[in-house]
């Protein structure tokens, strides 16, 4: 019923090249990064199930097929690794703890299948109206083992999963096509605007409860810890004073031109630099980016990219709140070596990043300005 492919030792996780990853608004399948804390399993869609269970009035088993007989719903959004853009931290702050990822760790992609809150209105939520603001719903997957745990888990507050303008999707499909293995098929949770960790594959469990997902994965990591948790030892004193990170903030990430790279100027002495860039949480979409080829004293406004759907099966997906911002720019940067490229971004809701960040232990949600260094400009 199941097949490994990787070992629980050596799980896959990957991204890919800044430059592909950026040359198209949907990500394809093969430029997607992979995050993972276990084996993957191969399952059929065929015999696949998800359990409804907790605080409900009635308790649910819904295969692929029953999933695919309620309203679907297409939204394109980011996911992003909380850990995305650690590297920068690691090597600009001081050492973390954590996969080195760079900057490529997010995908944007359109996703199809039902709403989440029509699946839990098929249930029934049984919590009182006075006790939903406390309450959580957990996503579990007990296909595979994990590093840190015997399953993978992790939990949203009732009540952004009850939003329908949370957009919050069991989804079935990716980019018009089922969903691949390796990003979680036959069935998977997409939070948009929140951490990659929740967004649970291989789903198999939905429950409504008083308390967060007790996975490790939920209580003792992916959490903005406290500057003075410097070690293992301190961070296990905040693990539980600190609350588990959801949404993501505001970003931008400079990929081209690449890191210690010679750059030829233009006939008017200007260079091209393109990127990415994420609205915080809810607060999208991205409405500007400026870049800065002299250390902040000037700043060009970037042109956004526009997602042209007239010919695509996703026509009239309006909506892009949740979806991240391909941006490009021509900027004058001085001749020489050692040159260095800023990037920052501003969402709806006038996030915008700033250029220093605090340090925590995991590295997670760095949102430092984008930035690329020591290239030599001639």
């Amino acid at each position: 019923m199941v097949r490994l492919e990787y070992s629980v030792d050596e799980p896959l996780n990957r991204e890919p090249e800044l430059d592909k990853l950026i040359s198209s608004f949907l990500t394809q399948h093969g430029q997607a990064y992979d995050r993972n804390h276990g084996p993957i399993p191969h399952i059929s869609a065929d015999i696949h199930r998800v359990g409804i269970y907790g605080l409900v009035k009635k308790e649910l088993s819904l295969s692929i097929s029953d999933l695919q007989s309620l309203p679907q719903h297409t939204v394109i959004c980011a996911l992003q690794c909380a850990g995305n853009r650690r590297h920068t931290m690691r090597t600009k702050l001081k050492e973390v703890s954590g996969i080195d990822w760079f900057d490529g760790a997010v995908m944007n992609c359109a996703w199809t299948g039902p709403l989440l809150v029509d699946v839990l209105e098929k249930a029934g939520v049984d919590v009182s109206e006075e006790k939903r603001p406390d309450a959580h719903v957990a996503f579990s997957c007990f296909q595979t083992p994990t590093q840190e745990d015997e399953w993978y888990g992790a939990s949203i507050p009732l009540s952004r999963a009850l939003d329908p303008n949370a957009s919050i999707l069991l989804a079935l499909e990716m980019n018009g096509g089922p969903l691949p293995a390796n990003h979680g098929g036959p069935l998977r949770v997409v939070t948009p605007g929140i951490a990659g960790a929740r967004s649970v594959k291989w789903l198999d469990r939905i429950s409504v409860q008083m308390q967060e997902s007790n996975n490790f994965y939920q209580r003792h990591d992916y959490k903005i810890l406290p500057p003075q948790a410097e070690t293992k030892e301190e961070a296990d004193q905040w693990w539980d004073k600190v609350d588990a990170l959801q949404d993501m903030p505001v970003n931008s990430v400079i990929a081209i031109p690449s890191p210690e790279t010679t750059v030829s100027l233009d006939d008017e002495g200007l260079t091209e630099v393109k990127g990415y860039a994420l609205p915080s949480g809810g607060d999208g979409p991205i409405v500007k980016v400026e870049v800065s080829g002299d250390e902040g004293k000037t700043w060009t406004e970037a042109s956004l990219l526009k997602y042209d759907d007239s010919h695509t099966m996703f026509k009239g997906v309006a909506e892009l709140k949740w979806a991240w911002a391909l941006w490009t720019a021509k900027v004058r940067v001085e001749k020489g070596k050692g040159r260095r490229i800023w990037s920052k971004a501003t969402d709806q809701s006038g996030n915008t990043q700033e250029k220093d960040v605090e340090w925590n232990y995991r590295g997670v949600a760095y949102n430092g300005y984008g930035e690329v260094d020591d290239l030599e400009i001639v």
